[in-house]
């Protein structure tokens, strides 16, 4: 039996935290807002667990929202940082290890020739598409409805993520000009990109695209989608963007494109390229990244990119990653396989209408009685059922997503029995969810 969920310490840490900073967090959705809840203040991760200022021990399907692919504090990556802080922690300077990292992630996609390291993935994707524009000569950006690519302006337009959450399309402090240089259509849908092509091809500098969701919860594309987005594209020479921010090194060693077959023109990475460090990269096409400054014409610079500790921890994560992959993701793809399935007899042996969506070792749980292969799915699933799931969840100290409209994460240090426990509450937590719904 669990010990009961204590709060006092993260609730006042909470509320001194929201007299100095805007909503008491750094990023929206860790606010609890959605789910009703204070945020545990976090002290501590190893392996699999998190532990908050109450001293609650957690089971985490969060994983800093996907880095985590080794659990917290993987020992290998803790003392390569270690040793990269000694020596010091920015230099502002080129540095070897900085050529190594992009050695190594050009080698796993070979749609990358030439990448340059970012801090962020927002930075990646903004990155992105100012190069298609260069590239192009075209102003227009084409998105899809639910996914996100970080707030830079132009992408803040039906997106997904903690806007999403938040009931929130898009953002206020936006320009009309800028917004209206952005292109939405339906993820999944062939026939918008056939309208949207014919009317405005010649116009669209870049789509951009996760090609596997996971900013409205993972949504997979359908069979010929990315082929045929990526057939447009060559056909109208636009720029193909792939936002590997999330699925780069998670649903494989590289990224999803390895899977898919699809080579786009760019490549976003971000989250596992760092090891649970700022780090991301944008790379793809030698005859467009040469287009970056100094080689180039096309401005972009960042004080604290490649630097030296989270170069280190990305060196160090995606080695560990290689020399085992097989072994890696063959584990992860079982463990994820085997708690989702624990999950879905759960649901059904109550005759509670859910779907788990999954690629590799990422899903979301949708509470739908219908697939869920789009934004306008995810929207009309039953989001008001994850609150009484989240909070029983929570109770039982099993840290979800605060959001219907996130990704789950497994990572190498979950145990089989964390994986056991996980589906036994997660039964408990459906009995709530059949309680509320009495209510409704």
């Amino acid at each position: 039996m669990n010990p009961k969920l204590s709060k006092s310490k993260s609730e006042e840490w909470f509320k001194r935290a929201k007299a100095v900073i805007p909503g008491g967090v750094n990023s929206p959705v860790r606010a609890f807002t959605s789910v009703g809840e204070t945020p545990p203040f976090i002290t501590k991760g190893s392996e699999a667990y998190l532990w908050d200022e109450d001293g609650n021990q957690y089971i985490d399907y969060v994983c800093s929202w996907g880095p985590l692919i080794l659990g917290h504090a993987h020992p290998e990556i803790v003392k390569t940082v270690k040793s990269a802080a000694e020596n010091g922690l920015t230099f502002g300077a080129a540095t070897r290890n900085e050529v190594i990292l992009a050695e190594i992630i050009q080698s796993a996609i070979p749609s990358i020739q030439k990448l340059r390291l970012v801090t962020s993935g927002t930075e990646a994707a903004m990155t992105a598409v100012r190069l298609a524009r260069a590239f192009t000569g075209k102003k227009m950006i084409l998105k899809f409805e639910g996914c996100y690519h970080g707030h830079a302006d132009p992408f803040l337009v039906k997106a997904g993520s903690g806007l999403l959450t938040f009931g929130t399309p898009s953002s206020r402090g936006i320009p009309e000009e800028v917004s209206s240089s952005t292109l939405v259509a339906h993820y999944n849908a062939e026939a918008d990109l056939d309208e949207i092509f014919m009317k405005q091809g010649k116009d669209i500098a870049c789509v951009i695209v996760e090609p596997v969701a996971g900013n409205m919860g993972v949504v997979l594309p359908k069979l010929g989608f990315l082929e045929k987005l990526s057939s447009l594209c060559r056909q109208t020479k636009t720029v193909l963007i792939f936002d590997e921010v999330i699925t780069g090194f998670r649903t494989c060693y590289g990224g999803y494109q390895n899977l898919c077959g699809i080579s786009p023109d760019l490549t976003c990475l971000g989250k596992i390229i760092g090891g649970g460090l700022p780090m991301a990269a944008v790379g793809g096409k030698n005859e467009i990244m040469s287009l970056l400054s100094p080689e180039g014409p096309v401005y972009q610079a960042g004080t604290l990119a490649g630097n030296p500790a989270a170069v280190a921890a990305g060196i160090a994560t995606l080695k560990v990653l290689n020399q085992k992959k097989e072994k890696i993701y063959e584990e992860l793809e079982q463990k994820t396989a085997w708690l989702t399935s624990k999950i879905k007899n759960a649901a059904e042996k109550l005759k509670l209408p859910i779907k788990i969506n999954r690629m590799g070792s990422m899903f979301t749980l949708f509470f739908s009685d219908n697939p869920v292969e789009s934004f306008s799915d995810v929207i009309s699933s039953r989001t008001n059922l994850y609150k009484p799931f989240f909070k029983e969840m929570l109770e039982n100290k099993i840290y979800l997503p605060p959001s219907a409209f996130e990704a789950w994460f497994m990572s190498t240090a979950h145990r089989q029995q964390d994986l056991e426990k996980t589906a036994q509450y997660a039964e408990k937590a459906f009995i709530k969810v059949k309680a509320a719904l009495t209510l409704l």
